[in-house]
């Protein structure tokens, strides 16, 4: 069975590889780059898709556990990016039940264009979820995506204030909090951009 959320990345992952191979990471995380850590840390990517992030992190020296439910996606990262020192897991939120029983907590958790994909009941598991996983100061990015729900996929409309008030409610602190337009230039597509900071 998919993963809820899942439905219509399979189907079109060879489209979509050429879409998130060519944006940077510099460029997808510009508003939040600064907060991420500098010495090797541990980090969850979740929603890895193609690896981008995820290699692009494992070159910087930290250790990343990429989580990809869609198994076109992860086949597409494991050839990509397969000198990447990567540690690739089939698992999904809201429950992250693989993850979890790594026994392993985290300095930076990555939420790349994923929350949208939950509903109001699934957002509030994953974020006790996630909360759960990170090490004291540890760092959640999160990008939000909003505008017209492409064919064939299960997107909800989240606000950047709701998340905000879901985090808060479990003890991460906003430390950033930004709207920008789409990367790849669809005027009808913005996103939120939001960092959170576990209590140290």
């Amino acid at each position: 069975m998919k993963a809820s959320g899942t439905e219509g990345y399979g189907e079109t992952a060879d489209a979509l590889v050429k879409r998130y191979e060519s944006l940077s990471f510099a460029d997808v995380h510009r508003e939040t780059l600064h907060l991420f850590p500098m010495a090797p840390s541990r980090v969850l990517d979740v929603g890895a898709g193609t690896g981008r992030d995820a290699a692009a992190l494992a070159a910087l020296g930290h250790t990343v556990v990429a989580v990809e439910p869609t198994p076109e996606l992860r086949a597409h990262g494991q050839r990509l990016h397969r000198d990447a020192a990567i540690i690739w897991i089939d698992d999904a939120l809201p429950d992250l039940d693989k993850v979890p029983a790594r026994g392993e907590r985290f300095d930076l958790v990555m939420l790349t264009a994923v929350w949208m994909h939950l509903d109001l009941g699934q957002r509030e598991r994953a974020m006790a979820r996630i909360a759960a996983l990170l090490r004291p100061g540890a760092l959640v990015t999160l990008l939000l995506r909003h505008g017209p729900v492409p064919v064939g996929r299960r997107m909800f409309e989240v606000s950047a204030a709701e998340t905000r008030a879901l985090a808060a409610h479990h003890g991460l602190e906003i430390i950033h909090d930004s709207e920008r337009p789409a990367l790849l230039g669809d005027s009808a597509v913005w996103w939120s951009v939001l960092a959170l900071r576990a209590p140290a």
